[in-house]
């Protein structure tokens, strides 16, 4: 009861923030819709061992892998992590095709580390997450940065910046 309770809530507050950022940024209907949908699917996932992973691949840059957050909770609250793959690979590693699965979504199953990992490139600490097994929810998932919502971020986005899930 208090669970479904806490998802009411947390479904309101999305609601109300997607319609009061709409107020802040033009956006066309469609993807203030996308945006709904999306919080509404975000709301309806199980919750469970495992975590939400969005790969975040920038052009052979970064050595980071991604975005990862707890299933039910948005993407503003998903850490950009640095894989352990120690007992498992990540997808475009075991077919030898870096970067291939870039902003696909998968379920990941594994666990925080608890450690940081120092990645030059970007000259940031992260979070450290050892991969155990992973399954492809979509291979076209909706957007989460604001360079998919909006063309002036695009043109602003470089090679080398780093985006934010929203």
């Amino acid at each position: 009861m208090i669970n479904r309770a806490l998802r009411f809530v947390f479904a309101a507050d999305i609601f109300l923030a997607v319609f009061f950022l709409a107020g802040c940024e033009t956006m066309p209907q469609g993807i203030q819709q996308a945006r709904i949908e999306a919080a509404q699917k975000i709301q309806a996932e199980p919750p469970g061992d495992y975590f939400i992973g969005r790969r975040y691949f920038k052009a052979a840059v970064y050595k980071f892998w991604g975005y990862v957050r707890r299933p039910g909770q948005p993407w503003s609250t998903a850490q950009l992590v640095v894989m352990n793959e120690k007992q498992k690979l990540t997808p475009d590693r075991e077919q030898l095709n870096f970067g291939s699965d870039n902003n696909y979504e998968y379920k990941l199953y594994g666990s925080f580390t608890g450690q940081k990992v120092y990645e030059p490139a970007s000259d940031g600490f992260y979070p450290e997450f050892i991969l155990q097994k992973y399954e492809l929810i979509s291979t076209n998932p909706a957007p989460i940065f604001r360079s998919q919502f909006n063309d002036r971020a695009k043109a602003a986005t470089t090679n080398r910046t780093i985006e934010k899930p929203e």
